[in-house]
């Protein structure tokens, strides 16, 4: 079902519908996070999971993204070529999810941003510009996007420590920091929806957050994102 929503959303791009896509790209992440979560509920690892998720997860989080930041890109790109530079989202994400499944490290966090975090702050940003003309005036400009693929290419498969979602049981105490997040996440979704806000604003918001978060949990020397 992942993969379904991230090859369908690539359809209804070729459609002008970058609003269904970005729904689409939201249904794989919830269906990401539902498999990990129903593997480790019921103990029903497998090799062939492992290689499906991160296959699946590539044309999601790594193609759909892409093809979200070249739609929005084309009208302006001052050189044909200029619109290709957003496929590099779907290299490095693909050389992210490759580095995830044999680095032993990222157990209890990550290393780098995740792509699912990284392809739906691309939805929202794309998505967004259906309601605000400034931003996306902003996405339009000659250099913002092409800017904007090369630094989530970088952070893709950076070492900065990133805070993972995965519950380790239903305490509060051992998962305080993702329950934390989600709050605050439910808060800020729950304040821009009730004043008119556009839904792309609230996911940016959810996922600047968890950006934030993570550099805050990393100077503070919070046990989690010990390496």
């Amino acid at each position: 079902m992942n993969l379904l929503c991230g090859a369908l959303g690539i359809a209804f791009l070729f459609k002008g519908r970058t609003d269904i896509a970005f729904w689409l790209l939201i249904g794989a992440a919830v269906f990401d996070f539902l498999d990990g979560f129903a593997a480790r509920l019921l103990h029903a690892y497998s090799a062939l999971g492992k290689e499906l998720d991160s296959l699946a997860d590539t044309i999601s989080f790594g193609l759909l993204p892409a093809f979200m930041l070249y739609v929005i890109y084309l009208p302006a790109a001052p050189r044909e070529w200029m619109a290709f530079i957003p496929f590099l989202v779907a290299v490095f994400s693909a050389l992210r999810l490759a580095k995830f499944n044999v680095d032993t490290r990222q157990t209890n966090s990550f290393l780098g941003l995740p792509s699912p975090a990284n392809a739906l702050l691309i939805a929202a940003a794309v998505y967004y510009t259906q309601n605000n003309l400034s931003w996306k005036a902003l996405m339009q400009t000659p250099w913002f996007i092409p800017c904007m693929s090369v630094v989530l290419s970088f952070l893709l498969i950076s070492n900065l420590p990133m805070f993972s979602l995965k519950l380790k049981g239903f305490g509060f105490r051992e998962n305080k920091v993702i329950y934390t997040f989600l709050g605050l996440c439910l808060g800020m979704v729950i304040a821009l929806l009730t004043t008119g806000n556009h839904p792309g604003l609230a996911m940016l918001g959810c996922i600047s957050l968890y950006i934030i978060m993570s550099g805050i949990l990393r100077i503070s020397g919070h046990h989690q994102l010990k390496q």
